[in-house]
């Protein structure tokens, strides 16, 4: 009997010292796990002077903000809160003005901006046109801006933004998600002539 005393007791003992003292470690933060679509794309071909291929898990929505301007629009991408919002010009003599107007929004994220890469898009048979603007940096409100024009009768700008504050760390994933479905924008863009 004083076996399983001497047992029960030692493992009483045990199971007191092992409930620990008020050491508590906080996880560290993290973020919600995203789910990206698969890649598929539709025709956008409408009245618009021009046409591309864009994401079935995008929206277009016509840009009523704006009632003088008939060819702006929206992509909206509900699932990550998000949009690239688009705005046509007639080229009337003031391609330089509209190529000025794009440099300098772009210019306006410097500050809040670690890097801006510029990539030049020249498709001749296409007759399509442009500079892409991938800002980095984990405050810069839109991460990626571009324009296309066929350099005499049409200009396109595009920003993405998202409708959030900006902490471009968290939405890497989606950033480089959405950033080829413009890519793919651009290289399936045509001007209806």
């Amino acid at each position: 009997m004083s076996n399983k005393i001497f047992i029960l007791f030692t493992f009483t003992i045990l199971i007191l010292l092992s409930c620990g003292g008020n050491d508590y470690y906080p996880k560290p933060r993290a973020y919600f796990r995203i789910q990206l679509p698969e890649k598929e794309y539709r025709k956008f071909d409408s009245v618009y002077p021009f046409r591309f291929e864009y994401p079935k898990y995008g929206e277009i929505v016509f840009d009523t903000n704006h009632p003088g301007e008939k060819y702006w629009m929206n992509l909206l991408f509900p699932h990550f809160n998000a949009a690239i919002y688009f705005s046509y010009k007639k080229i009337d003599h003031n391609l330089d003005k509209y190529i000025n107007d794009a440099h300098t929004m772009v210019s306006k994220l410097i500050p809040k901006a670690d890097a801006i890469h510029q990539k030049i898009y020249s498709d001749y048979h296409r007759k399509v046109f442009g500079n892409e603007y991938n800002i980095e940096g984990s405050k810069a409100a839109s991460v990626l801006q571009f324009y296309l024009t066929d350099s005499s009768r049409h200009f396109v700008r595009g920003a993405l933004y998202f409708n959030n504050p900006p902490n471009n760390d968290s939405l890497q994933p989606v950033i480089d998600f959405l950033k080829k479905d413009i890519r793919h924008i651009i290289e399936t863009f045509e001007w209806k002539h």
